[in-house]
């Protein structure tokens, strides 16, 4: 079948059209034609939308499904369809699985498992067996079967000279290391930002040295070891000015931040509701305005929803007692349009983080295969329970404002829309 998108207005700088709205002629996948206007025929399946904008796919580099292990939070199969209705043609998937995604043959059964689906999955590695900071996993096998990354999702590495070995060994073979940002002595027992508000409500807290002392501690490593190093979801300013300051030195090193910590701050815990219970906890307006400037100018590279579905059992409880994390791939657009310019977002969620994934570009141009995010970047909404497809529903941005609407994908040959 030929689908047939009108008067859409391309955002995508690596293409011919950026910026110019114009029809799209689809077939077998491959983007036959771009141009001002295309006459329907009787075999096309024509797509009107309203305020119709189209970039190439986005990508997300940190998102939690289930399974193997958690099923009840998410299967593979739903958390794909979740991404692709969110405007996500890619997803590298963390190892928070049980078993661990610490070999090859799990590796391949995430691989068989997305087998079909509209959105492509990238498994991440676990850096260390069963991701606890003990001894390498096998980097070079999973890498063979499709690994795209090696990390421990939200654990610190807190064995410095493990940290040195995996980047040294990582680059026999180009390997991409990531090191959560947090220095486990210093953070403690706490749960959320150490300031006022966690003085006020009586919650441990965790002060924002504790991720500044461990990126500096990996920094400092990169310098000595050489390497590809990824930080994700950095949370305070003082982050945003060391990795400047890294990337100024010319050390090869990335870093991500999440919709949320770019729009919410810690004042979200006097309600005590705990889907504000996050891992890098929520932050100060300070912490907001640098990272903000970071993702514009280029500091940090790349936007995640940090998608982690918790079961009802585990979120439904005393805020001290409550695990970590919210789902967010349905919100990440809404919420970042809030305070970024589109194009902004758009850069962040596509040729930023595939380059750093090493994942394919497709630009948005004849000939290519169509990898395509449809969205419209206007309009007020409100986050709603029924914007939810993920199985799990503990969502931070439930019933806070967005703008603009997603409107799906059409990419691996498939159309959710």
């Amino acid at each position: 079948m030929m689908t047939l998108l009108k008067s859409a207005k391309i955002i995508d700088q690596s293409s011919p059209f950026h910026n110019k709205t114009v029809d799209i002629l689809i077939e077998n996948g491959i983007i036959k034609e771009i141009s001002p206007s295309i006459s329907s025929s009787e075999n096309y399946k024509e797509y009107n939308f309203e305020n119709l904008h189209v970039s190439q796919g986005w990508f997300d580099s940190s998102v939690c499904f289930g399974e193997p292990g958690f099923e009840e939070r998410e299967t593979i199969s739903n958390g794909l369809k979740t991404a692709a209705k969110s405007g996500f043609t890619a997803v590298a998937v963390n190892p928070k699985t049980n078993p661990v995604v610490d070999n090859k043959s799990a590796v391949e059964y995430i691989l068989n498992k997305a087998c079909g689906s509209a959105t492509k999955i990238y498994p991440i590695g676990s850096l260390t067996k069963n991701s606890e900071g003990k001894d390498i996993a096998e980097l070079f096998d999973m890498q063979n079967s499709g690994a795209v990354a090696f990390g421990d999702y939200n654990k610190a590495l807190n064995n410095a000279n493990l940290l040195k070995i995996c980047l040294q060994y990582a680059q026999n073979f180009n390997a991409l290391v990531l090191s959560y940002p947090q220095d486990n002595s210093i953070a403690g027992l706490g749960i959320v930002n150490e300031e006022v508000n966690s003085t006020k409500l009586g919650l441990k807290g965790i002060p924002t040295l504790a991720e500044e002392m461990q990126i500096a501690r990996d920094l400092f490593l990169l310098e000595y070891t050489g390497g590809k190093l990824h930080i994700p979801t950095i949370s305070t300013a003082k982050s945003v000015k060391l990795i400047k300051e890294a990337k100024q030195k010319g050390l090869d090193v990335t870093c991500s931040v999440t919709a949320h910590h770019l729009t919410l701050t810690d004042d979200e815990l006097k309600s005590f509701d705990t889907n504000t219970k996050v891992l890098p906890p929520l932050r100060t307006s300070k912490d907001i305005k640098a990272l903000i400037k970071g993702v514009e100018n280029g500091t940090i590279d790349m936007i995640t929803s940090d998608h982690n579905p918790i079961d009802i059992e585990h979120k439904k409880v005393e805020y001290s007692n409550a695990k970590n994390g919210t789902i967010g791939l349905e919100s990440l657009f809404g919420a970042t349009n809030t305070v970024l310019a589109t194009e902004t977002i758009v850069n962040a969620l596509t040729t930023n983080a595939k380059n750093r994934f090493n994942i394919k570009q497709t630009p948005v141009n004849i000939g290519e295969q169509a990898d395509l995010t449809l969205f419209n970047p206007e309009g007020e909404n409100l986050f709603l329970k029924e914007n939810i497809f993920s199985t799990s529903k503990n969502a931070i941005y439930l019933n806070k404002p967005t703008k603009g609407t997603v409107y799906g994908v059409i990419a691996n040959n498939k159309i959710e829309l």
